[in-house]
């Protein structure tokens, strides 16, 4: 994993290091409390995949500048101030093998920081006048939080057909990947046409990225650390389970529905489902979707001119739907 990125960020390798002390910047306050949990997100972030979509669609069409490292600051700050809040609403007190701020700090303060991030992002673009990009973050926090609620309604009832799941993973997950392509274009006065192809670029991207998440509830394989099934505990309705008791006859799908509301905490049953998906091509199904939302990204990018930045897009997609974790 560790090559594929640094291959990736061959092109953006600067940039990425000064992106570093900006976003840091863009974090700070007067408040000392405030700036004690800003610096420790500093230090336990991820592999910064969505500010390297920003810079790398900038340098697809033109050069980075500073509106271009605002962008990929906006889109880190509201990444991760629902990072944060999901936390607090999942109650989770680890995240990336670090303790979460709800873990440290409790949830009250969690909940303010996350609302903080949030409102930085939001002054970030009216600061410099950046118009364009303000009504891509807002539209992107209102699309990102009607996700989540959606999903927790249809929870409720396990009533997920196909296209709902799609809405579902496009305003949760897609949207911000979308928002990232989308602002590295018009930090370089992209037109609206372009705008709109680089904005589904980044959704393709995110769909397939998604997918592949959700698949690794299936494969006792995954290095992600994360336990095979658990979305069956939390009786997440993803693709593979959809597709499979679309499909099933009536007894089967009787009966695994059953287990997905009533016995989820069943080891033998939840393991009996998993191997039901399997079988019913639930994984091959999700896989071709996945593999088709892949595609339609990868035709977006060929229709641009061959650069450094192009070819790192083309293995960042493949990264995405071969990635282990």
């Amino acid at each position: 994993m560790g090559n594929t990125v640094e291959e990736i960020k061959r092109p953006i390798n600067e940039e990425m290091k000064l992106f570093e002390q900006k976003f840091y910047e863009s974090m700070q306050s007067k408040v000392p409390l405030l700036d004690k949990v800003t610096r420790f997100i500093v230090t336990t972030k991820g592999k910064q995949m969505r500010p390297m979509f920003v810079f790398l669609c900038a340098k697809l069409v033109g050069e980075v500048n500073e509106k271009t490292y605002r962008g990929a600051s906006m889109i880190e700050l509201i990444h991760t101030a629902t990072l944060v809040h999901d936390d607090v609403v999942d109650e989770s007190f680890k995240r990336r093998n670090f303790f979460s701020i709800n873990a440290l700090w409790k949830n009250k303060i969690a909940v303010l920081v996350g609302d903080y991030l949030l409102s930085k992002s939001v002054l970030l673009s009216t600061d410099y006048k950046d118009y364009d990009l303000l009504s891509v973050i807002s539209r992107t926090i209102r699309e990102m939080s009607e996700g989540e609620l959606l999903q927790l309604e249809k929870a409720r009832k396990l009533d997920i057909t196909e296209d709902v799941y799609y809405e579902i993973i496009r305003q949760k997950t897609a949207t911000l990947i979308a928002a990232c392509c989308e602002i590295g274009v018009l930090s370089n006065n992209a037109d609206e046409t372009l705008a709109k192809k680089m904005m589904d670029f980044g959704t393709y991207t995110g769909m397939a990225f998604q997918i592949k998440d959700d698949l690794f509830d299936y494969l006792s394989s995954n290095v992600i650390g994360k336990p095979v099934g658990i979305d069956i505990k939390e009786q997440k309705m993803t693709l593979p389970l959809i597709h499979t008791l679309k499909t099933a006859n009536e007894t089967d799908r009787k009966y695994y529905f059953n287990t997905i509301k009533r016995y989820n905490n069943d080891q033998k049953r939840v393991k009996e489902l998993i191997s039901f998906v399997k079988s019913s091509g639930g994984l091959d199904y999700a896989i071709k979707i996945m593999k088709d939302f892949q595609q339609k990204a990868k035709d977006i990018l060929n229709e641009f001119p061959d650069s450094e930045a192009r070819k790192s897009l083309h293995i960042m997609l493949d990264y995405v739907i071969e990635r282990k974790f």
